[in-house]
């Protein structure tokens, strides 16, 4: 699947509607909203997901990041909360995504790769062919406390070039970024879009001077 020139942005880890707006006033294509994690940042309630979602205007994208594994407990939850597209930040079984094709008509469906090691391969080529995007990320579900993503660590990247030469669905990077790095890893692993949480926020808020800085680098302005 071939990159654009210019990266879609997600901000992750949205907490309130402000930050949503702050975050589409400089150019973000879609944002994150975190709902009951293992572990990591930016977990909020699913009321407040839903409130932020409905203040949230076409055609920007929203996020439901969700670690449920079960398809009826996924169903239900972005019932609750309305947003656009699911973020499966765990493993699911093919059936599951069958279920909720079904259930979810128009609804995207983006299952986060854990690049752990090149195993990363062959979970990305298994998931491609059932999902609408994948987002590439740090975390490690094999630990006793999943990491299922806001690490602020970048992973190999050279593993999520190559997953973005052999999957035929979009690639989302994540992982680590920051207005330092980020111009590096759009011309290393050249994705459809970015994903950023950590890189973009001071003391767990979103800082609008790292926000500006960030659209910058993804803009190529220096």
């Amino acid at each position: 699947m071939n990159a654009t020139l210019l990266p879609r942005v997600k901000i992750c880890c949205i907490s309130s509607v402000e930050e949503a707006w702050m975050a589409i006033h400089y150019g973000a294509s879609a944002l994150g909203l975190v709902s009951a994690m293992p572990s990591g940042p930016g977990v909020i309630t699913e009321p407040l997901i839903a409130e932020i979602i409905a203040a949230v205007p076409p055609p920007i994208a929203t996020f439901l990041l969700t670690s449920q594994q079960a398809a009826d407990e996924i169903i239900t939850q972005q019932r609750r909360c309305g947003a656009n597209t699911l973020q499966l930040v765990d493993r699911v079984t093919l059936d599951t995504y069958t279920k909720l094709r079904l259930a979810l008509p128009g609804i995207n469906l983006v299952q986060v790769i854990h690049v752990v090691d090149e195993t990363a391969l062959a979970a990305a080529v298994h998931a491609a062919p059932f999902v609408d995007a994948l987002l590439l990320d740090s975390g490690n579900p094999n630990l006793m406390v999943k990491e299922l993503g806001g690490t602020g660590r970048i992973h190999n990247w050279e593993i999520s070039r190559v997953i973005r030469n052999i999957a035929d669905v979009p690639i989302f990077l994540a992982g680590g970024l920051t207005p330092r790095n980020v111009r590096q890893a759009i011309e290393q692993v050249a994705p459809f879009g970015i994903d950023v949480c950590s890189g973009v926020r001071t003391n767990g808020r979103l800082d609008e001077t790292k926000l500006k800085q960030f659209f910058a680098q993804v803009g190529g302005i220096v």
